[in-house]
């Protein structure tokens, strides 16, 4: 299994351990995270965040376990705190001799003088469970441990502070919390050893990112009792958490197998952040509705720590998520379970948290949904499963020209198509303070409009394919006439590139049309999308703009620099970072498609390759072995939002595998002698 080694400024210092992440899923929706150096300083940290309703109801039940060693008289804390005094104790990562990710898995060495102890943490895949085992690779003596958990039972968005008594009921080497009448008993045990009840509240935790975030940033934590046991060199010793009557043994051996899997059909040349990418990938495809993937359905978690599945981000990921790596049964899912949620033409933008029926407020979801599935069929050659869903979409069709939610309706008079009401935000530019929208786009937005033009492209191909040659000439009338009027339409003169947004409430006059100019990256898709929507000058021209007023080394700007309203850096509480959100950020899973775009402009593969370098270099940094969410729009472009998102990692692992692939074909097709034919 590869292994992803850190630095040693990444981990010795205060600076560094507390602000480096690590991140375990188990294929439910439920996580374990936190910092390489132990200190919570997110309310989102935990060993032990189960998802109780998969990918949905999740409750942080174990925040930490924290661990003193006593070796040779002498006694050595491990763990890391930080409270809302600011008081940092104890200060562990100063032991810290080593970190890597193997695989996912995160792996502690730890230097107590002439002792090494190992410390690895995995969640067991399906389960609402989770390992820490703790191994003495040398000692010239038996090693003590003490470890403290410390526990809590609340959702996953919220603070606790002590207030009750949590039930314990303990064992010899484990104990059993039930936090209050009604709530999910968990199991806390350890597979030798012994358990020492002795409960108590330990208080005011800071969590340092939250207060950055402008949000409550303390809370409260249970300790249970505490777990003794000793090892000698070559030892191990496995703790386990569990939200499950029966927990999953630890079997780091089955958790290795299953993540080798994940990596066996890539090539052996495949460079070695590319695969860590795959088992990153691995960590947004969840089951929804139970236990097993496979017999309730497929979903994608949109990012954590904080996100749930959204159709929009789901749609967006699923080709890198499950194509790319060659996961097409889940992809088939994915597809199935969000076709099976259609209304009205429209795919849910969100599943709430709890009970609540699905949300329908986004008019990108629905035409993402035709990338994905022409994806799927391109990667498989499923075309029953197209059969399948092809009614669905017929009907979405319909219902986008003569009109559904929100003011989504073709307009009659070129083809184009038109969303957006007041007060409510329908594209992936959604952020929203309060009753104020940031960045509406209502009228023709030019990305809805590149996808608009995409869905009928495909289902002309499909109808055609089905003998349906009545909707097949009349998917390919209302593609030509979009096609037509987008590029009469959308294509700025004066700045050679695309408008933004056309025929909404605001903007300048031109030609008898109000027209948006800001320079934003939305009209990469009219390139990248690949249905020639533009002319070979104005596909050029657009990829420069982008290039040179957007690009960074790892995404896009949301808008650019000398705009009035660029933000150049993400940061306050929640109202100033949502007016900042898509004024400039840098959004990394923008950075895929711009790739295929300057490739197709430019023919030059290794150079469009070599632009994904820089998300390359972040997976050694913030989350360790993934992507994050966005990053600010001024260099040196620091690592914001979700610390791991899922179109950030599939939108990356997508565009390099189109492109090697067109590397690839492009050696071989020089390999091959020109030969002449004669008559």
């Amino acid at each position: 299994m590869d292994r992803l080694a850190l630095g040693r400024p990444a981990f010795s210092t205060e600076a560094g351990a507390l602000s480096t992440e690590w991140l375990l899923t188990n294929g439910l929706g439920g996580f374990a995270s936190g910092t390489v150096g132990q200190a919570n300083t997110r309310r989102y940290h935990g060993l032990l965040v189960a998802s109780l309703k998969p990918p949905l109801e999740r409750v942080l039940m174990v925040a930490k376990a924290d661990t003193l060693v006593r070796y040779r008289g002498a006694t050595h804390a491990l763990a890391c705190n930080e409270f809302s005094d600011r008081t940092i104790a104890p200060h562990g990562y100063q032991r810290l001799a080593a970190f890597h990710l193997e695989g996912t898995i995160p792996v502690w060495t730890y230097a107590i003088g002439d002792a090494l102890l190992e410390i690895r943490i995995w969640m067991a895949h399906g389960h609402n469970t989770t390992h820490v085992q703790y191994r003495l690779l040398q000692a010239a003596t038996a090693l003590g441990l003490e470890i403290t958990p410390l526990c809590t039972y609340r959702d996953y968005h919220a603070h606790s502070r002590g207030s009750r008594a949590f039930g314990v009921q303990a064992g010899n080497s484990a104990c059993t919390i039930t936090a209050f009448e009604g709530a999910r008993p968990y199991t806390l045990s350890l597979d030798r050893g012994q358990f020492r009840a002795e409960s108590d509240w330990h208080w005011n935790f800071h969590h340092r990112v939250e207060a950055e975030r402008g949000l409550d940033s303390d809370e409260d934590l249970f300790r249970p009792g505490t777990f003794h046991a000793e090892l000698s060199p070559g030892e191990t010793l496995t703790l386990t958490m569990s939200a499950e009557p029966q927990p999953a043994p630890p079997s780091l051996r089955e958790e290795m197998a299953r993540q080798s899997a994940l990596l066996s059909a890539l090539p052996a040349t495949t460079p070695a952040w590319v695969r860590q990418l795959t088992l990153a990938a691995d960590q947004f495809l969840v089951a929804r509705g139970g236990g097993n993937a496979t017999a309730t359905g497929t979903t994608v978690i949109a990012g954590y720590p904080w996100f749930g599945d959204w159709g929009r981000d789901t749609m967006i990921a699923l080709p890198g998520l499950a194509l790319a790596t060659g996961r097409h049964a889940e992809a088939a899912s994915i597809l199935r379970t969000y076709a099976s949620h259609l209304s009205q033409g429209m795919l849910p933008n969100r599943f709430p948290d709890g009970n609540e029926p699905p949300e329908y407020n986004t008019v990108d979801a629905t035409l993402w949904y035709f990338h994905a599935l022409a994806e799927y069929y391109a990667a498989t050659k499923d075309l029953a499963l197209v059969r399948e869903l092809y009614p669905g979409l017929c009907d979405i069709i319909d219902w986008h020209q003569r009109g559904t939610r929100f003011g989504i309706q073709v307009d009659p008079a070129d083809g184009l198509l038109r969303a957006g009401e007041s007060g409510v935000q329908l594209t992936w530019m959604d952020a929203k303070v309060g009753d104020w929208v940031v960045t509406p786009r209502t009228g023709k937005a030019v990305e809805i409009n590149a996808l608009w033009h995409y869905a009928l492209v495909q289902m002309q191909a499909w109808a055609r394919k089905f003998a349906d040659h009545a909707a097949s000439r009349r998917f390919g009338a209302a593609a030509r006439t979009a096609a037509d009027s987008f590029r009469a339409a959308f294509w700025c003169e004066t700045r050679s590139c695309l408008y933004d947004v056309i025929d909404g409430p605001d903007g300048e006059l031109v030609n008898g049309r109000r027209v948006d100019s800001s320079m934003r990256p939305n009209q990469l898709f009219a390139v990248s999308l690949g249905t020639d929507l533009l002319q070979p000058d104005q596909r050029r021209a657009v990829v420069d703009a982008c290039s040179t007023l957007l690009l960074t080394p790892l995404g896009l700007r949301s808008l650019e620099a000398a705009h009035p309203a660029y933000v150049a850096n993400y940061r306050g509480g929640p109202q100033e970072r949502d007016a900042s959100y898509h004024q400039g950020t840098v959004w990394s899973w923008l950075l895929g498609p711009f790739a295929i775009a300057h490739q197709r402009v430019y023919g030059n593969t290794a150079h469009s390759l070599a632009l994904l370098d820089g998300v390359a270099a972040h997976l050694a940094e913030a989350c360790i072995g993934t992507i994050s969410e966005i990053f600010d729009g001024a260099a040196p472009h620091a690592a914001r939002g979700c610390y791991a998102q899922a179109w950030s990692v599939a939108e990356t692992l997508r565009a390099w595998h189109r492109l090697n692939g067109a590397q690839t074909q492009q050696l071989n097709d020089r390999k091959v002698p020109h030969v002449r034919r004669h008559g």
